[in-house]
């Protein structure tokens, strides 16, 4: 699991956007609080966060003509199996869409980690 850099969005091919919306709605619903290496960061902010950045990747998504189900746009949705979030348990709601980790090291990290699987951006 990797969210990747914010600034790479618009430039991902398709396999790596939908598979970061994949990676958002696993980690919205039943990942949420579940631990792994390269995204424990994001368990140290609200769900709202989490929530900004997946529409990010949405909005690119629609860019393209890509579909997705209407109902991750309501920060509260957790997928079909997962209860919703209370509103007042999505956290600070007043909060800056980019994570304080994305950084310009992370942005390096992440073009390298797509070099490594013959994507060069």
């Amino acid at each position: 699991m990797r969210l990747w850099h914010e600034d790479l969005l618009s430039r991902l091919p398709r396999q790596q956007l939908l598979g970061q919306h994949r990676e958002c709605c696993a980690l919205r619903g039943n990942g949420w609080g579940k631990r792994h290496a390269t995204v424990n960061y994001v368990f140290n902010y609200s769900p709202y966060k989490l929530f900004l950045y997946h529409q990010k990747v949405m909005d690119e998504m629609k860019k393209r003509g890509y579909r997705n189900d209407p109902a991750w746009e309501d920060p509260t949705y957790r997928g079909k199996i997962s209860d919703s979030h209370s509103n007042g348990s999505l956290g600070d709601t007043n909060v800056e869409a980019r994570y304080p980790e994305h950084d310009d090291n992370y942005l390096q990290e992440c073009i390298d980690n797509l070099h490594k699987k013959g994507i060069d951006i």
